[in-house]
């Protein structure tokens, strides 16, 4: 019989980086029935993927409401899935990355005894608070998982010293890259969107997006004073595009802080496609997304991130990502040895194949083969032994 895989997933990001998977596995029909459980969490963010990708979910929670805590998502998370997953009795849970979904989908699974895949295991910044909750969510999911489903030799390092046993890790690279390098390959035309008249050859362009919980308040503030003051020093040749997130903690302050610059424009987040093409023409991006530190090197793009930690060492190690926290100075000052000096920023755009190489989805596709073949063999063996 066919193994039923069920892939849970709310956000943006995690629908991004599991569409090749989810593509991967249909297209193995004979092997695989392919189920897709969407949470929700974040609602008008995931629909657009969802367009994007044809993703059409066997089941939707639309588990968001407003203002609502991390305990509240969290319990009804595990009360919906629990049902989810009584219904459907997958013989896998796939779950990505380090979300509230994450962490309730394999919590959930695990009560049911349910194998449980965690694509893109391994990511830490042993701060539980930086980022939060996503550090501890992914430790959770780290516990309980049965195939830890690692996208570098680095996370594979850090399951290994938790003593995760290596015979269920496996290093795939980041699905992320996958579909990135497929979109990004395309050709897209600016014209007919709202930047168009914006994005101009002879200006250079900045991207900025900021939504981490560890932003919130003073940091977010500070990240608003250093874009406002490359805005006035570049006003002449540089466009500044700051996608803002939907968050209302996000949205009220970045509006209030940026407006009435003529080269800075904020933006409601767009389609990933569109999206993908836009950091492509990027001189720089100034970010604190991790899924943006796995993109921008692919795209050849240097990106300095607003955080003062990341589970994504590898980019900077590489040097295709610098570290830069959310000091004004430091952000500016960063920015300007990008833009002032060509030598520096060809240097950090140089590395691209850091995060992959885009055949996570095969490899991950191998991975729950291999190992639905083994869990068959030791359920034969256990059979017979009885008998």
């Amino acid at each position: 019989m066919p193994t039923k895989v069920m892939l849970i997933f709310g956000t943006r990001p995690e629908a991004i980086k599991l569409a090749p998977l989810i593509q991967a596995l249909k297209t193995h029909s004979e092997e695989f029935v392919t189920r897709v459980c969407v949470t929700g969490q974040h609602r008008e963010m995931l629909d657009q993927v969802l367009r994007a990708f044809a993703i059409n979910p066997d089941c939707d929670l639309a588990i968001m409401q407003p203002s609502q805590t991390l305990c509240n998502l969290t319990a009804r998370l595990l009360t919906e899935l629990d049902h989810v997953l009584q219904r459907e009795a997958p013989d896998w849970v796939v779950v990505q990355g380090d979300t509230t979904t994450t962490m309730a989908a394999s919590l959930a699974a695990y009560y049911r005894q349910i194998a449980i895949a965690h694509v893109e295991a391994g990511l830490r910044s042993y701060d539980p608070w930086r980022p939060f909750p996503e550090e501890t969510n992914r430790r959770v999911t780290a516990a309980v998982a049965t195939l830890h489903l690692a996208p570098t030799q680095g996370a594979r390092d850090n399951l290994l010293r938790e003593g995760i046993s290596e015979h269920r890790i496996r290093v795939t690279g980041n699905t992320g890259v996958d579909v990135l390098v497929q979109i990004a390959a395309q050709e897209y035309d600016f014209s007919r969107s709202p930047l168009a008249s914006l994005l101009s050859p002879d200006r250079r362009l900045i991207v900025v997006t900021s939504h981490r919980r560890e932003n919130f308040g003073e940091p977010l503030q500070n990240i608003c004073a250093a874009v406002a003051g490359l805005a006035a020093r570049y006003r002449n040749d540089v466009q500044i595009v700051f996608s803002v997130h939907l968050n209302p903690h996000v949205r009220g302050p970045v509006h209030q802080a940026l407006s009435g610059h003529a080269n800075l424009v904020m933006i409601e987040p767009m389609d990933y496609v569109a999206f993908v093409h836009l950091m492509k023409r990027a001189t720089l991006i100034i970010t604190d997304s991790g899924g943006i530190q796995e993109e921008a090197p692919v795209l050849g793009v240097p990106a300095l991130v607003i955080r003062e930690v990341t589970e994504r060492p590898e980019g900077v190690a590489a040097g295709t990502a610098q570290i830069v926290g959310t000091s004004p100075e430091e952000i500016i000052s960063a920015a300007r040895r990008l833009l002032d000096d060509e030598t520096v920023r060809s240097a950090m755009a140089d590395n691209r194949w850091v995060y992959g190489d885009g055949h996570a989805s095969k490899r991950i596709l191998l991975a729950l083969r291999e190992f639905e073949c083994g869990r068959a063999a030791t359920s034969s063996a256990a059979a017979v032994g009885q008998s």
